[in-house]
């Protein structure tokens, strides 16, 4: 893994803010278990009897908790590690939604098999991994020749490790075991990012609007000269696309794009960025 993206300072970083977030949450956890005593894990983790009392917010505060300072370890090294390039791929906005889509829908997975089956997965959840697995999953389908060391030794590429979790989840669902590996909540954020890149990142579609935080530069839109209106995020200049140059054309547009591919695959493009490689594609079929 590489980092390819633009560089940014911290505080611009969600996923620096999310292991920022989920350490000192885990310090305050340490501090309430050692003098406070409080009853954390009733109102903030993920079980069937909260959500059974109305705890709807047990569906975002059980991320930020965590079972011992390994699990915090594990999760926050595998957040660094693939949410880096994803962010850079998708922005901050688009990143924060999909691990929260991903950990949100990871918990509902989780919460409806124990209504289901309590005995087997009744069990209080918390952890990031929901939404940790989430970005695996971008990472892996937004570039599928992406390789990865299993374990810092095996190498792996992200696609088969993707299949190969997305195995091993349904199996332990089918055949639940006592580890206390929420494998169902696991299930869930890989299905949700898939879902996400597909509904939202490839037709160029948004959940929220995340203008306060997102520091993505938003491109004009092109558009033909006949029909151009103008915009908020439209230059006033904008030049049509079949006035434009194509060399100009080429080295301002196109190449960009090449190079986003190269870095990230061809699922990272928005929609937006196809319609300006079907325009090239005219382009250069007129040429010949």
């Amino acid at each position: 893994m590489r980092d390819n993206g633009p560089s940014q300072t911290w505080w611009h970083s969600a996923v620096i803010c999310l292991i920022i977030a989920n350490t000192a949450i885990y310090l305050l956890q340490q501090i309430n278990g050692f003098y406070l005593h409080w009853p954390l894990t009733q109102y903030l983790a993920l079980s069937v009897d909260g959500m059974r009392h109305g705890y709807v917010w047990q569906l975002l505060t059980f991320q930020f908790l965590h079972a011992g300072g390994w699990h915090l370890v594990f999760n926050m090294l595998a957040l660094y590690w693939f949410g880096r390039p994803v962010e850079d791929s998708l922005g901050n906005g688009r990143f924060l939604e999909a691990y929260f889509a991903s950990g949100v829908t990871g918990g509902l997975f989780q919460t409806l098999l124990g209504f289901a089956f309590p005995v087997y997965f009744g069990q209080a959840v918390v952890g990031a991994s929901a939404g940790v697995f989430g970005l695996i999953t971008l990472f892996a389908l937004m570039d599928p020749s992406r390789v990865i060391l299993l374990w810092f030794v095996l190498p792996v590429r992200a696609l088969y490790f993707v299949y190969g979790a997305l195995f091993l989840t349904l199996f332990f669902i089918l055949v639940p075991s006592s580890s206390g590996v929420a494998h169902a909540a696991h299930l869930g954020g890989i299905l949700a990012a898939m879902g996400y890149l597909k509904w939202f990142v490839q037709s160029d579609r948004r959940l929220f609007s995340w203008k306060r935080f997102t520091v993505v530069r938003q491109e004009p839109e092109l558009v033909e000269a006949a029909t151009a209106k103008r915009s908020f995020w439209r230059r006033s200049e904008s030049i049509a696309l079949d006035d434009m140059p194509a060399e100009e054309f080429i080295s301002r547009e196109v190449d960009p794009i090449l190079d986003k591919i190269s870095s990230h695959g061809i699922h990272s493009l928005t929609a937006r960025e196809r319609k300006i490689l079907e325009a090239a594609r005219k382009k250069m079929a007129r040429r010949k």
